[in-house]
Formats: structure tokens, C-alpha cells, sequence
């Protein structure tokens, strides 16, 4: 077994443990191969910290490490206490044995209540994978750091944390038609011996990572420079440093389906560069307009899974835009949102398979582009 091998059948161990969770488990491994952050957005109990615990059990010989952040955690607590010994010694070090500093795999949870007195070292480390604390300054050798949170940060001085993770991805509990699986597999991952799973260690991971930089980006670097321009004139901010980690995104997501080039189907995971939730619709309906165009063989199975569009949710998302629009003193940037909004809902339209309700949805939406071109 090759390592990509070694690396997939972790990934679908976790998919068989976790039912409804193949999207994010997905992400996961195209973030590791690409050696980016990842943040899980979702209310407890959606199997956040699990998933994450399971993977970074399934790298052999890898030290974890993982953590509740509190509004009190102090910086002992995540990156250890100073050595007592060198420091009778004079000498000002930190004992990181165990802690952060020296692991390959790092959950944080609840992320963004990480206080001001640990902020700067946890950016740093996110973002350069650094740990420097006074004179101190080493690398760490985390393969891909995870966060996690209930909520996204409220405070304008989170946003920089928020920005360290590349890939975001909201974490729900599954469709409810799959409860029985879920309480099946929940029962059969207890009784699982642990000697058992499939496991992948971290050098293998760190040359999967080489392996994956070396993806050509060339047939696609036209559409996906398109694309930014595109998704910045629709307000979603992209940095050039952001577009420029995202090309590690779309090679991982080639790399891991054995190709060495990437396709046009490649470009699904920009749908998960959201900032904030109003931006997970926008990116959806501007990407998988471009992507359902691709009929290349070997695409990664995310990039092709468009959930099938329920036609009362989109009726219920018309009238709640058309009720919006129709309320007045909208600024020129609501009305924007709005109509990426409606853009996205008529791409969603055009799936529904049964023929009156797709039409009764298009003409409620044609009526509502009526109304807004007699606004203007």
C-alpha cells in the first residue's frame, strides 16, 4: 500500500465511523495533504472533537495534542510551564514536553476564547508555525492545526484568528433520515479495537505534503484567477497571501485523486474560504456553476456532490429575499447580498428534477428580478 493509500483508507475509516460526516472528513485530508489550517463551525454534540481525535489517532508515532480553551487559559496551559531547573540556572526556557510546541497534530477547541495573554504566540504558531516565547524561538512540527467553536468571533480582534484558518466548514447534525446509521456506527466504533485501524505516520504525511506542491495548476490558474475577481466583486474578501495558500487547496484536492494535474472540478474547495455564514451560499452558487461544467474523469467525489435541492426551502428562501427587498432603506450593499442570494437560489432551482415545481420556483424568482430592476 502506497501512502496516498495509507492516507485514503484512514479517511474512510473515519467516514465509516462517522455517518454524514464524509464532507468534512474530506476537507480534513485535502487540509493535511496541503499542510493548511482547518476550522469546524457547529453546535455540540456534532461530533467535532471526535473526528479530530480519531484522525490524529490514526497517525502512528505522532504526538496530539488537544485543547478547551477558556476566557482564563494562560500560556502554561498550551505551550508549558518554564523549566524550574534552567531557571535556577538563570537561564529563561520552557518545558514543552507534551504541549503544543511539540506536537504533529493540534485541536483547539472553542478558539476563540483565547484571551490576549496567549493571542500573539497562537497566532504566530498558526500562521508561521513558530513558537517563541521571550528569547525562545523554535519551529513546530504540526502537520495541520484544527479549531473549533460554537460561534464565529464577535470581537473585531479574533478576526485575525479566524483568518488563520484556511478551510472552514460548518459542522451540522446529520439528516435525521440517518439517525439509525449514526446510532449503529456510534455503537460499533465502541466495541472497535483500537489495534485495528488503519494508520499513516507523520513522515509519511510530511512527504505527501512535498509530493503535493509538485501538482501542475496550469490548466486551471485562468479560471481560478477569474474566479478570485469574480468572488472579490461579490464582497468575499480573498487577500493575495489567502489566493495564494487556496492554489495548495486545489493541488491537495487533485493529489489525492492520483492526479498530477489539477481540473476544473478541482476548484470545490473555494466554496469553503467563507468568513462568515451569508458566504457559504454565495461561494456555493458562484463555484458549482463553474464546476458542474466539468466532465473530466477522476474528479474528487466533494467536488460533484451537489445535494439535491429541496423546492420548499428554496420557496420559503424566495419569499424571505423578496420580503427583504420589498422592506425598503436597503443600502446598496444589502442589495448586492440579496441578489447573490437569489443568483444562487435560481442555480439550486435548475436541479430540481420534478418539472412544475422547478418551473413555479423560476417564476417566482423571474417576478422577484422584475421587481428589483424596477427598483433601480
Amino acid at each position: 500500500m502506497n501512502k496516498i493509500e495509507k492516507l485514503t483508507s484512514v479517511l474512510n475509516y473515519l467516514k465509516d465511523a462517522f455517518v454524514g460526516k464524509d464532507e468534512i472528513i474530506d476537507l480534513l485530508g485535502i487540509s493535511l495533504l496541503a499542510q493548511e489550517n482547518a476550522f469546524l463551525l457547529g453546535p455540540p454534540g456534532t461530533a467535532k472533537s471526535a473526528i479530530v481525535r480519531l484522525l490524529s489517532d490514526c497517525i502512528e508515532d505522532g504526538k496530539n495534542f488537544e485543547y478547551l480553551l477558556t476566557r482564563f487559559t494562560e500560556p502554561n496551559e498550551i505551550f508549558g510551564p518554564f523549566d524550574i531547573r534552567r531557571l535556577k540556572e538563570g537561564e529563561l526556557a520552557t518545558n514543552t514536553e507534551g504541549m503544543l510546541p511539540e506536537a504533529s497534530m493540534i485541536f483547539l477547541d472553542e478558539i476563540f476564547n483565547a484571551n490576549s495573554a496567549i493571542l500573539n504566540s497562537l497566532l504566530l504558531a498558526l500562521n508561521e508555525k513558530i513558537f517563541r516565547r521571550g528569547k525562545e524561538n523554535r519551529k513546530i512540527p504540526a502537520l495541520m492545526f484544527v479549531g473549533a467553536s460554537n460561534v464565529l468571533p464577535e470581537d473585531e480582534t479574533l478576526n485575525a484568528l479566524l483568518d488563520r484558518f484556511l478551510i472552514r466548514v460548518k459542522c451540522d447534525y446529520v439528516n435525521p433520515d440517518l439517525l439509525e446509521e449514526v446510532l449503529m456506527a456510534g455503537r460499533k466504533l465502541e466495541r472497535r479495537d483500537p489495534t485495528e485501524k488503519p494508520v499513516i505516520h507523520p513522515i509519511d504525511i510530511q512527504e505527501l505534503q512535498q509530493l503535493t506542491r509538485n501538482v501542475d495548476l496550469s490548466p486551471i490558474i485562468k479560471q481560478f484567477v477569474d474566479l478570485i475577481h469574480n468572488l472579490r466583486n461579490t464582497g468575499v474578501n480573498i487577500s493575495d497571501r489567502r489566493a495564494v495558500k487556496i492554489q495548495n487547496l486545489i493541488a491537495a484536492s487533485a493529489f489525492i485523486c492520483n492526479r498530477t494535474e489539477a481540473i476544473t472540478s478541482d476548484l470545490w474547495v473555494l466554496k469553503y474560504i467563507w468568513d462568515n455564514e451569508e458566504q457559504m451560499e454565495i461561494l456555493a452558487g458562484v463555484i458549482d456553476t463553474i464546476i458542474e461544467k466539468d466532465e473530466a474523469a477522476n474528479a474528487h467525489p466533494q467536488a460533484m456532490f451537489n445535494k439535491v435541492p429541496n423546492p420548499e426551502e428554496l420557496m420559503k428562501e424566495v419569499n424571505l429575499l423578496t420580503e427583504k427587498w420589498e422592506s425598503g432603506d436597503l443600502s446598496f450593499e444589502e442589495q448586492n447580498v440579496i441578489k447573490d442570494k437569489l443568483r444562487y437560489v435560481q442555480t439550486r432551482a435548475n436541479w430540481i428534477k420534478k418539472q412544475e415545481h422547478k418551473q413555479h420556483l423560476l417564476t417566482e424568482i423571474e417576478s422577484l428580478w422584475q421587481k428589483m430592476l424596477q427598483t433601480i
